[in-house]
């Protein structure tokens, strides 16, 4: 995110850090991504680290309140700890432990702290098109992954995930005055210009998971961003971050971020003898663009003052809209990642 979070007292990461054993010299925040807050950490020794703030309201478990979606993402940062402890999963960037052994603190109601090792290399960019050979490179990542037995703690997944609910929803009032802030009449008109595709889209997804959950897809332990903005090019390859999605369910929630055509999808079928079912490989971009549509819907219709960050939003919100009126879904419409 580019700007701070919200009524965060900086003061409290500090301190959490020396929970870490990684006791501060210097603390930056640095502006990337969009949906967690990161600071870059110097610990006394001259150690690089990287610190994520989780803002627990925005989880996709905060329906079941802040306790539930604390618990979630901690579920996620054992799965990843353990890939990388147990399975020595090398590309799997996990958390550090804190010295009571959790990988996710509570800083307060709102907000988790999370630490995690400096990863040198060059960072990917969201939307960046993969050349063949490093699609393949990252497919043969995904197919170690998917092959591993699931940890114990990896969270489970829907096909229908409870975000779309919102969409439904807001499509229902459309007559009256959204008044969140600067983006909430904006928001609300485009929508209603966008009603109609927004309803075929969701009819649309309702029939791919029908097919999805007829043809009993495997579920295996999957990542569920693993674009190129999650992607860090080391000299020994590929290290994939964000973890905080992991959870067991069909191998095309990755597949779907690499590419919606299974021919460009080869080397995993080379490496696992399967190959990737076009439906499920629909759904997930599907799934992915309502989600987003969900997401900045929500945002929109509560609080919300005028910022680089609802910028942002707002750019993606019009962009996943148009790709949806196209016919078209998938990655290209998130920001900022």
């Amino acid at each position: 995110m580019q700007n701070h979070p919200e009524e965060f007292d900086e003061a409290r990461l500090w301190d959490a850090l020396r929970g870490f054993s990684v006791p501060p010299s210097s603390v930056s925040y640095a502006p990337v991504g969009f949906g967690d807050y990161h600071w870059q950490v110097i610990d006394e020794d001259g150690r690089p680290w990287f610190a994520t703030v989780s803002d627990l309201e925005h989880k996709e478990y905060c329906g079941r309140g802040a306790a539930a979606a604390l618990e979630g993402l901690r579920r996620a940062m054992e799965t990843a700890r353990t890939l990388r402890e147990r399975d020595g999963l090398r590309f799997v960037v996990a958390p550090v432990p804190a010295a009571d052994g959790r990988t996710v603190v509570a800083l307060d109601a709102r907000y988790a702290l999370a630490v995690f090792p400096h990863v040198p290399g060059r960072p990917g960019r969201f939307g960046q098109r993969l050349s063949e050979a490093e699609r393949d490179q990252v497919l043969e990542l995904l197919a170690d992954l998917h092959g591993r037995t699931p940890p114990e703690t990896t969270p489970p997944t829907t096909l229908e995930p409870a975000g779309l609910s919102g969409v439904h929803e807001a499509l229902g009032e459309l007559d009256g005055v959204w008044s969140g802030g600067p983006f909430a009449e904006p928001a609300r008109e485009l929508l209603a210009e966008h009603a109609a595709t927004l309803r075929a889209r969701c009819a649309e997804f309702a029939e791919l998971t029908d097919e999805v959950r007829r043809r009993g897809a495997p579920l295996v332990v999957t990542h569920g961003e693993p674009h190129p903005g999650n992607l860090i090019l080391g000299e020994d390859g590929y290290r994939l971050v964000d973890w905080d999605t992991v959870g067991l369910a069909p191998p095309e929630r990755d597949l779907s971020l690499i590419s919606a055509d299974p021919s460009e999808l080869a080397r995993y079928t080379e490496l696992t003898g399967r190959t990737p079912d076009p439906a499920g490989l629909a759904l997930y971009r599907l799934r992915w663009s309502l989600l987003d549509v969900a997401e900045f819907v929500e945002w929109f219709r509560g609080e919300h003052d005028r910022s680089e960050d609802t910028e942002t939003a707002w750019k993606g919100f019009t962009e996943t809209l148009g790709q949806l009126a196209d016919g078209a879904s998938g990655v290209a419409a998130r920001p900022g990642e």
